[in-house]
């Protein structure tokens, strides 16, 4: 292929030749320049705490247990799919077997969240804090911080094989560009490191409050959460979008999934942010926007690739409801909104 390349260029006049060197130029730095930008993203990271050796190979997960789980515990609530997926709820698994499984596997875990503007200040510390407490107690994780404002992310005590990450990010003037793009840094990030060191990856909305053990029985290929105001409605009142003219149009659906918790492997995560990123985008060259943005493209992927597993909304649990006692234990609640200070 060179020498016909070489060969070929004998053959022009000097005009052409120049032009030939001159294009071939232009690329070179066109190419230089396009590869420096790529790198803009991840070379402004602070690293809090010591890291884990990071790793080539494509991590996967290793220890399925649901053969174990007691699906008729709970007789007040469905605790199956059709399609055969666990729903999770307490009573259902035993958490020091689990815990024990995974620890014999060396299963390690990452755990993103973003922390723009005043979400910062508002939500983040009390999330690390209660995730450190709650969040896969026990196992190697490393939780990776999106933020703005590196400099002002608190340095909480990890325990041995806890790590955090601080990652600069672009704050966008709307919120839903905020929330638009994360699925995009989340992509990003699993292709270049996490899918080398971790077996799972769960993402979490900041303003959340971990209360209770959010554990390795919520581990899963891929994973979703009910959500708490919609799992006992009809499936008639689910607030799917119904434009046609949207990427996340659904007529249908199988639950109603909130988009503050999701994960699973590092895989299976990858191809649900591209999915929402890339239809998302295509809603916007449209000029169509979904109804409740990335929840609502979460919801179609979610549709079209059934979740291998579905946490109840004791995984995330709105506080200022008391009318659903079937929810027993309250690993993960919704902090108090404060939207119109929070999105100006």
């Amino acid at each position: 292929m060179i020498y016909v390349t070489v060969e070929f260029f004998f053959f022009l006049d000097d005009r052409q030749r120049i032009s030939a060197v001159f294009f071939s130029c232009l690329l070179l730095v066109l190419s230089f320049i396009a590869l420096r930008a790529s790198f803009q993203y991840f070379p402004k990271v602070s690293f809090l705490k010591n890291l884990p050796v990071l790793s080539q190979a494509t991590l996967r997960p290793t220890v399925s247990l649901d053969d174990t789980l007691n699906y008729e515990a709970r007789q007040d609530v469905q605790t199956r799919t059709s399609w055969n997926a666990p729903i999770i709820w307490e009573l259902m698994f035993d958490p020091n077997f689990y815990d024990k499984k995974h620890l014999e596997a060396k299963t390690a875990v990452a755990l993103t969240v973003f922390a723009v503007g005043r979400y910062l200040d508002a939500y983040l510390n009390t999330f690390l804090t209660s995730a450190e407490k709650h969040f896969m107690v026990g196992l190697p994780v490393t939780f990776y911080v999106f933020t703005d404002q590196p400099e002002k992310v608190p340095n909480i005590t990890l325990a041995p094989l806890r790590h955090l990450k601080v990652i600069k990010v672009e704050r966008y003037s709307r919120w839903q560009d905020i929330s638009m793009m994360r699925m995009k840094t989340i992509s990003e990030i699993i292709e270049k490191e996490l899918r080398h060191n971790f077996n799972y990856v769960f993402c979490l909305d900041v303003d959340q409050e971990f209360k209770g053990r959010f554990g390795s029985e919520a581990l899963g290929e891929s994973v979703a959460v009910l959500h708490v105001y919609y799992y006992k409605l009809p499936k008639t009142q689910f607030t799917y979008d119904r434009n046609p003219k949207s990427k996340a149009y659904m007529e249908e659906g199988d639950y109603y999934y909130h988009a503050a918790v999701f994960g699973g492997s590092c895989d299976a995560v990858k191809a649900l942010a591209d999915y929402c990123y890339l239809n998302t985008m295509e809603d916007k060259l449209n000029n169509v926007e979904a109804l409740w943005h990335d929840e609502s493209h979460l919801n179609k992927y979610f549709w079209l690739n059934k979740p291998s597993r579905i946490l109840s909304s004791e995984y995330c649990f709105d506080p200022r409801i008391n009318y659903m006692t079937e929810v027993i234990v309250h690993r993960l609640v919704w902090a108090p909104k404060q939207y119109a200070e929070l999105r100006t």
